[in-house]
């Protein structure tokens, strides 16, 4: 009857050291899941505070935008590729008419993520007298 009731509270304690250990498992995967959520955010804010610097050094700096040009940027996390396109608008107006000095500049951010090729673009209007 002891050997019993001894190996019972061998069963409990194994059954409840495995609970422990999948516990364990399953918090060790939800913070490296966490960290990870945590780097691609920060990752898509340097991406987005790099295309904001841009549009408005684009904005502030008076003439014609560049047509075409590239910058390769060195994060301390990696490098990113700058490309900058510009050309007429080809707007129109009402008498159907083109709008002359008005601008439209793409810009995109292309990097890799995990051997990945990842991209953000976007693009805006400027008017500048020709």
């Amino acid at each position: 009857m002891r050997h019993g009731k001894r190996a019972f509270a061998l069963y409990e304690v194994l059954l409840g050291l495995a609970i422990f250990i999948t516990g364990v498992l399953v918090l060790g995967r939800s913070v490296e899941n966490c960290l990870n959520a945590s780097n691609l955010s920060s990752e898509e804010d340097r991406v987005r505070q790099i295309l904001s610097n841009r549009m408005a050094e684009i904005q502030a700096t008076p003439g014609i935008p560049d047509k075409t040009k590239e910058t390769k940027i060195d994060t301390g996390f990696g490098e990113m590729k700058l490309i900058q396109r510009c050309g007429p608008a080809g707007l129109k107006d009402e008498k159907d008419l083109e709008m002359g000095g008005i601008y439209v500049v793409y810009l995109s951010v292309e990097w890799t993520r995990g051997g990945q090729s990842q991209s953000k673009k976007i693009e805006f209007y400027v008017y500048r007298l020709g």
